[in-house]
C-alpha cells in the first residue's frame, strides 16, 4: 500500500512539479533567453547578407533566382525584423520592470517564454537557407517566355520548330539541318530554337556563330581560328594554345565536359567541324549542332546533318497577316487601301524579308501611293540572282527606288564591299571620296549625315547592325563614330539587290576574275575587284567613268604596272591595301579627280607622287610600313583627312609639312610617329613640332602620341577647337592605348604639377576619359582644377599620392561614371579638404560616393594605406571576394584592406 501511494506521488510529482520547473526557468533564464534569441537573430542575419551576396552574384550574370530562395529571404527578412522589433520593445520595458527593488515577475516571464520561442523559430529557419543552387540560366535576350519579336505571325514555322526540338531531345540525332532560301526566315527560327532549349533546361549553354562571311570565302581553313575563338567567347572559354590544332583540341575538351547547343548559321561551304575542335561524331560528345543554310547539299551531304527541315515561303494568309502587323492600322482600318495591299502582298513572294521591307516602306502612305507601288512592283525587270525569284528581288527593288539620292547611293556603294560587317569608317572614307554628301562644309558635317543615311537604310531594311569591333587594338581611327550607337553595319540578302541594281545605269560596278576576260574598254563606275588569285594585272585599264576602285585580299606577288591608271582619268577613291611599293606607279599622278586615297598595310618606299593628286581629301596609310613622310605631302592644301596609325617605323615628318595642310580636319598617329621636335629648335633638318598643328584652323579630330608632357603646356595649344581627340603622352603600353570616349587623355610618368598649367588645363576640361599612370607627385592631392566632363577616370602606380581629389574639385566631377585606383600603395583618402591634408579619425569626407552621384563602377586595388573606407552613406555589402555593391554601383577590392 505504501508503494502504491509513493508511485502515484511521483506521477503527481512529475505533472505538477515539473511544468512549475519549467514556468520558473522562464524566470531564471531571462537574461541567458534573451541572449539567446540576439545570438539566435545575428546567425540568421549573416546567413541571410551571405545567400543574399550570392543572388546579387547570380542576378548580374543574367540568371533568374529559384522560387524557394527568394521565399526564404522574405521570410528570413520577416522574422529578423520581428524578433528585432521584440529585442528593443524588451529594452524599453525592461526599464519598467521593476518595483522598487522587486522585477515585475508576470512581465519577465511573459519576456522570457516569448524571447525562447522566438530563438527557436529563428533558429530554425536558419536551418533552411543552405541551398546548393539558387539560380537557373535566364533566357536569351529580349526572349523570356514570349518568342522572337514578330514570330507569332509565322504559324507555319511553328510546326517545324516542334519537329527541330524533337531532334534535339533524341540521342540518337546530333546533327540537325535548316534550309532555304535567302530572307526565308533561317535565322529567325534558329534563334528560336535557342530560346526554346533554353526554356526547357535541354542545354548547359548554347553557342550561336554567324558564318556568312564563308559565302566568298576560297578556303574555309583561314577561318577556322575565327570560329574557334567566336565559339571560345560564347563559353567564356580562353585558349592555352596558340596553333589550330592545339586549340581545337583545347575546346574538344571543354565542349564535352556538359551539354552545349551549338548553332552554324548561314553556311556556305564546308566547314570541317574537327578541326574547329567541335566534336561531332556520335560516340563523342553530348553537344548537339544545328545548322542553317541555303543549299541543302551542303547539309546533308558535306556536313552529314542527319535530319534537315526545309523553310519554305509564306502562304498568302499567313503573308497577309505579317503584312498587316508590319504596317499597322494604315491597312486594318482602311477598307479601300485593303485590295490594293492584298495584291503588293502577292507580288512579294511569301518572302518575308521582302514583305516586312514593303510594308515599312508604305505604311502610313496614301491610297495613290500604294496603287503606284503596285504597278511598278508588277513591272519590275527579271534579275538572274540564283535561287530568287525575279518578283522577289522586284520588292526590293521597288523599295530601293523610293530612297533619296543620297541614300541610293550609300546603298550601293555597301553593296560593293566585300561580305560581313562594313565598319563606319570604312564607309565614311569611300563616301566622302565619292562625294555622296552634298553641301557638306566640314568632316563633323559628313559623319553625321552619314549616320542619318545609315539609319534610314535600317529602317528600311535594307542594312542590319553589324557587330561591335570597338574593343580591337590597332587598326584605323574610329574615334568619329566613337560615340555613335553603330560602329559597323552588313547586309542581308539586300547585297545581291544591290549588286544587280547596280549592273545597270547610272549606277554601275562590276567584279571580275579572271582579268583575262576584261574587255579592252569598260563603262563601269564602280569596280570592285578580288586578286586573290591574281599575280599580275593588265598593262593599262580603260575605264573613262570609272570613280571607284577597289583591289582586295591581294596576293603578295600581285604586281601594278607602272601604266595601269592612265585610263581611269575620272577616278575618285582608290583602295590598293596590302601591297608592296618601292616606288608608286607613274600613271598615279594621271588621277587628277582622286579624292580618297586608301594605301593600308602596304610597304612604302618612295611616296612623293602623292603629291601630285592635288584634289585629294582623303588619305589612309594605316599600318604601313613607311619611314618618312616626304616634304610632296605639304602640297595637299585640300587634305581633309590624315590617318597615319600604326606607322611604327614613321621616324620623320619634315618641318612645315603637317602646318601647310591647311583644309586638314583630322590627324590620327596612334602607335605611329613620336619624335615630336621641342619649340625653338630652328635646324632645317628637325622634325615637325606640335605649334604647327596650331596653324590647322579647321582641325577639330586628333589622335596622337606625345613622348614629353612639357610639348603641350603652351597657352596657345591647338586644343580649343578639339571635339574629338585621343592624346597619350609618355610610353603607354599598346593595349593602354584603347579608349571608350571621344574625348580621351592618358598620361604616363609626368609631372603632376604641370597638370596646373593652362595649355594642358583646357583639355582636362573637355576630357570624358582620363588615364594617370606613373604620375610623378608629392603626397598631397592631384590638384586638378576643373573635370567637368569626367566620365572614366583610371589611376594605377602613382606611388607617391596620398591623396586624389581635393573637396572642391571631387564636387565639380558631378559626371564620373567609373573610377579606377590601382597600386597607389600610399594614398589614404580619395577626397581630401583643402587646408587640411592630414587625416581625422571622425574624416568622413574621404570616401563620400555622394559626391559622384553617376559613379556605376568602382574597382580598388592594391590601396594598402586606404582609410575610413566604411564610411560610405549607404549599407555596403562585401563577398570575400572583394565584390561590393551599394545601390547601382559595382565595387571591385580584390586586395584592399579595409
Amino acid at each position: 500500500m505504501v508503494e502504491i501511494v509513493i508511485s502515484i506521488a511521483s506521477k503527481v510529482a512529475e505533472y505538477l512539479v515539473a511544468p512549475v520547473g519549467r514556468q520558473l526557468g522562464y524566470l531564471f533564464h531571462y537574461n541567458s533567453n534573451m541572449e539567446e534569441l540576439q545570438d539566435e537573430v545575428g546567425k540568421l542575419g549573416g546567413a541571410r547578407e551571405s545567400l543574399q551576396l550570392r543572388v546579387g552574384e547570380a542576378t548580374r550574370h543574367g540568371d533568374e533566382i529559384l522560387p524557394n530562395v527568394r521565399n526564404w529571404l522574405t521570410r528570413a527578412n520577416d522574422i529578423s525584423q520581428e524578433a528585432q522589433k521584440f529585442i528593443e520593445d524588451e529594452k524599453k520595458a525592461k526599464k519598467s520592470c521593476f518595483n522598487g527593488l522587486l522585477p515585475n515577475l508576470i512581465s519577465r516571464y511573459q519576456l522570457s517564454r516569448e524571447a525562447k520561442k522566438k530563438a527557436e523559430e529563428v533558429k530554425k529557419r536558419q536551418g533552411g537557407g543552405d541551398f546548393q543552387t539558387i539560380s537557373y540560366r535566364a533566357p536569351l535576350p529580349g526572349a523570356g517566355s514570349a518568342p522572337l519579336r514578330g514570330y507569332e505571325a509565322l504559324a507555319s514555322r511553328v510546326p517545324i520548330l516542334n519537329k527541330i526540338m524533337e531532334a534535339l531531345r533524341d540521342d540518337d540525332v546530333n546533327m540537325i539541318g535548316v534550309w532555304g532560301m535567302g530572307g526565308v526566315g533561317k535565322t529567325t527560327l534558329v534563334k528560336q530554337v535557342a530560346i526554346q532549349a533554353r526554356q526547357e533546361n535541354l542545354f548547359a549553354t548554347e553557342v550561336y556563330i554567324d558564318l556568312s562571311w564563308t559565302r566568298h570565302s576560297e578556303k574555309l581553313e583561314e577561318g577556322i581560328a575565327k570560329i574557334q575563338q567566336k565559339t571560345a567567347e560564347m563559353l567564356g572559354f580562353q585558349f592555352q594554345g596558340k596553333d589550330e590544332t592545339t586549340r581545337a583540341v583545347e575546346l574538344t575538351q571543354r565542349l564535352k565536359k556538359e551539354k552545349i547547343l551549338i548553332i552554324l548559321d548561314d553556311i556556305w561551304k564546308e566547314v570541317d567541324l574537327e578541326k574547329v575542335g567541335i566534336p561531332c561524331k556520335d560516340d563523342q560528345t553530348k553537344c548537339k549542332i544545328v545548322l542553317a543554310s541555303r543549299n541543302e547539299d551542303i547539309l546533308r551531304k558535306d556536313m552529314g546533318a542527319k535530319q534537315c527541315f526545309p523553310i519554305q515561303h509564306l502562304q498568302e494568309e499567313e503573308a497577309w497577316h505579317l503584312f498587316k502587323k508590319t504596317a499597322g492600322d494604315s491597312v486594318e482600318n482602311n477598307l479601300e487601301l485593303q485590295p490594293t495591299a492584298k495584291e503588293v502582298v502577292k507580288e512579294c513572294e511569301g518572302l518575308p524579308v521582302a514583305i516586312v521591307t514593303i510594308a515599312k516602306a508604305l505604311k502610313d502612305e496614301s491610297v495613290a501611293v500604294w496603287k503606284n507601288a503596285l504597278e511598278e512592283l508588277r513591272s519590275s525587270a527579271p534579275t538572274n540572282i540564283r535561287g530568287v525569284d525575279d518578283k522577289v528581288y522586284g520588292c526590293l527593288k521597288w523599295s530601293y527606288n523610293h530612297l533619296g539620292d543620297e541614300v541610293k547611293s550609300l546603298f550601293l556603294l555597301c553593296g560593293s564591299l566585300s561580305y560581313g560587317d562594313i565598319s563606319m569608317d570604312h564607309l565614311f572614307r569611300y563616301a566622302m571620296g565619292l562625294d555622296l554628301f552634298d553641301h557638306i562644309k566640314s568632316l563633323e558635317q559628313a559623319r553625321n549625315k552619314l549616320v542619318t543615311l545609315v539609319r534610314t537604310l535600317k529602317a528600311s531594311s535594307l542594312l542590319l547592325d553589324g557587330e561591335d569591333h570597338r574593343h580591337e587594338f590597332g587598326g584605323a581611327s574610329r574615334l568619329l563614330f566613337m560615340d555613335a550607337d553603330n560602329k559597323s553595319v552588313r547586309m542581308h540578302v539586300v547585297r545581291d539587290v544591290a549588286r544587280n541594281i547596280a549592273s545597270k545605269d547610272p549606277h554601275r560596278f562590276v567584279v571580275i576574275v579572271p582579268l583575262e576576260e576584261w574587255p579592252e574598254t569598260d563603262e563601269s563606275e564602280y569596280i570592285s575587284l578580288n586578286c586573290r588569285a591574281v599575280h599580275e594585272l593588265p598593262h593599262r585599264l580603260v575605264c573613262p567613268k570609272l570613280q571607284f576602285f577597289l583591289l582586295q585580299d591581294n596576293s603578295p606577288s600581285l604586281n601594278i604596272p607602272s601604266t595601269f591608271f592612265e585610263g581611269m582619268n575620272q577616278l575618285k577613291v582608290l583602295d590598293v591595301s596590302k601591297m608592296p611599293f618601292a616606288k608608286l606607279p607613274p600613271s598615279l599622278q594621271s588621277l587628277a579627280n582622286l579624292r580618297t586615297l586608301r594605301l593600308d598595310r602596304c610597304w612604302l618606299g618612295d611616296i612623293a607622287l602623292i603629291g601630285e593628286l592635288k584634289k585629294l581629301q582623303v588619305l589612309r596609310m594605316v599600318g604601313s610600313s613607311i619611314q618618312q613622310l616626304p616634304s610632296e605631302i605639304g602640297q595637299l592644301t585640300n587634305l581633309r583627312l590624315l590617318d597615319l596609325n600604326d606607322c611604327e617605323q614613321l621616324k620623320v615628318i619634315p618641318r612645315n609639312i603637317l602646318s601647310s595642310l591647311s583644309r586638314l580636319e583630322c590627324l590620327c598617329m596612334k602607335s605611329s610617329f613620336t619624335q615630336w621636335a621641342a619649340e625653338g629648335v630652328s635646324d632645317g633638318e628637325s622634325n615637325a613640332c606640335l605649334s604647327e598643328l596650331n596653324h590647322l584652323r579647321h582641325l577639330t579630330t586628333i589622335e596622337i602620341e606625345v613622348r614629353a608632357i612639357e610639348l603641350l603646356l603652351k597657352e596657345d595649344m591647338f586644343f580649343e577647337n578639339l571635339t574629338r581627340y585621343a592624346i597619350f603622352v609618355g610610353n603607354l603600353d599598346p593595349w593602354t592605348k584603347y579608349y571608350e570616349t571621344s574625348k580621351t587623355l592618358k598620361l604616363k610618368q609626368v609631372d603632376g604639377s604641370l597638370l596646373l598649367r593652362d595649355g594642358i588645363g583646357k583639355l582636362l576640361k573637355k576630357t570624358e576619359e582620363l588615364k594617370l599612370s606613373n604620375l610623378e607627385v608629392c603626397r598631397g592631392p592631384i590638384s586638378l582644377r576643373s573635370l567637368v566632363n569626367l566620365k572614366t577616370l583610371d589611376v594605377e602606380k602613382c606611388h607617391g599620392l596620398k591623396f586624389l581629389f581635393l573637396l572642391s574639385t571631387a564636387r565639380g566631377t558631378s559626371q564620373l561614371e567609373k573610377m579606377t585606383i590601382y597600386d597607389c600603395n600610399v594614398m589614404q583618402q580619395i577626397i581630401a579638404c583643402e587646408g587640411e591634408l592630414e587625416i581625422k579619425e571622425d574624416d568622413h569626407v574621404g570616401t563620400n560616393l555622394q559626391l559622384f552621384p553617376k559613379l556605376r563602377v568602382l574597382k580598388l586595388t592594391g590601396l594598402l594605406e586606404l582609410m575610413n573606407f566604411n564610411h560610405v552613406d549607404s549599407k555596403l555589402e562585401t563577398t570575400s571576394q572583394g565584390m561590393c555593391s551599394q545601390g547601382n554601383l559595382d565595387i571591385h577590392m580584390p586586395f584592399f584592406n579595409y
